[in-house]
């Protein structure tokens, strides 16, 4: 089991359950184990971080990035939690798609 921070569980869960368009939209993409037979999980907590997709077969994060990454503070933020989470060898790969990647 990845580490975590057992205080996101009930963050975790409310992300869950209010989704932004473009996270429901990959989502339905993602679930049942649609691509390549790959289990993914939705708001994962790992560490001290709740990613938004997470395949554990494939050490696979996927982030869909919304308006509040894009401040100077934001990108800062999640440089710093992909580059732990692959120190840690907790994942290897980072993808992160915009709400225009996903409508495309």
């Amino acid at each position: 089991m990845k580490p975590y921070n057992k205080n996101l569980k009930l963050p975790s869960r409310d992300l869950r359950s209010n989704m932004t368009d473009a996270e429901q939209l990959l989502w339905s993409r993602l679930r049942r184990k649609q691509i390549l037979g790959l289990q993914f999980y939705r708001q994962k907590h790992l560490l001290n971080y709740i990613v938004d997709f997470y395949c554990p077969a494939v050490n696979l994060v996927i982030e869909c990035d919304g308006g509040q990454y894009y401040t100077e503070k934001g990108l800062e933020a999640d440089r710093i939690r992909d580059e732990l989470l692959v120190e840690l060898q907790l994942i290897d790969h980072v993808k992160k798609l915009d709400s225009f990647s996903l409508n495309s």
